[in-house]
């Protein structure tokens, strides 16, 4: 398998995981089962953010996009390709997972440490994904 590709599955699998830990933990502590709507905002918004994803790589599709990364190539390569500044990619990413951790954090699903936790990771874990 392709280191990149490696790196890219790895971190979107621990951030899945982490999440779904820390709201478990939540719950189990709470003594309550986790609120059937705070689980992922992303269901609501998914096709408007995948679109703006589209739209800031300039990529056609999200088939494109996955064959590029399947072929080696990472997602700032693809944005360079697509003369798309780098950055831009980054702070979507960044902003659209801090709006979700923001609606976690106000739905109670996740605690103020967590939150403060995953928040300070967030810049460096996706600018590492970003570049593979």
């Amino acid at each position: 398998m392709d280191p990149k590709r490696l790196i890219i599955m790895s971190t979107l699998a621990f951030t899945i995981a982490f999440g779904m830990w820390s709201d478990e933990k939540s719950a189990a502590a709470a003594g309550l089962a986790p609120k059937p709507d705070v689980r992922p905002p992303l269901a609501k918004n998914a096709s408007s953010q995948e679109d703006r994803f589209l739209q800031a790589l300039g990529a056609p599709s999200d088939e494109a996009i996955q064959e590029a990364l399947y072929n080696g190539k990472s997602l700032a390569d693809i944005a360079v390709n697509n003369e798309v500044d780098v950055q831009s990619i980054i702070d979507l990413q960044v902003a659209e997972l801090t709006s979700q951790l923001d609606e976690r954090l106000s739905s109670g699903s996740l605690a103020l440490h967590e939150y403060e936790s995953h928040k300070s990771e967030l810049t460096e874990i996706i600018t590492r994904s970003v570049y593979g």
